[in-house]
């Protein structure tokens, strides 16, 4: 099962899924915003693409960071930021399961990836 990660009044999250309905792509959404997201699943998706690809440092939520929550980040930092304010995110992340990941929204990605009508 395919799984969408993010929030969901997010412009890109809509886009997304508006592609993925689009081909009659089933998925389950997870909105981390209102249900949270664990410390294993952010490890793992950081051993899996990095943690400088998951978070958002363009976004909002990270500008308004303290400057000492901006300093000195590494992974073990920046998993405990986004788990504590999962808006500092990059959305979505979709799980296409098998260990894959795509980390934002491009089509011609998710075009190469997704199997339709799943």
């Amino acid at each position: 099962m395919i799984t969408i990660y993010g929030i969901k009044n997010c412009d890109t999250m809509k886009k997304a899924r508006d592609w993925l309905d689009a081909r009659d792509v089933a998925y389950a959404f997870h909105d981390y915003k209102a249900e949270g997201i664990d410390r294993y699943r952010l490890s793992t998706w950081s051993r899996k693409v990095g943690w400088e690809k998951l978070l958002n440092r363009a976004g909002t939520t990270f500008r308004a960071l303290s400057d000492a929550d901006k300093a000195d980040i590494d992974e073990a930092k920046a998993i405990r930021l986004m788990q504590a304010q999962p808006s500092l995110i990059k959305r979505p992340v979709l799980d296409l399961g098998r260990g894959k990941l795509i980390v934002g929204f491009k089509p011609e990605i998710y075009e190469a990836a997704v199997p339709s009508a799943c």
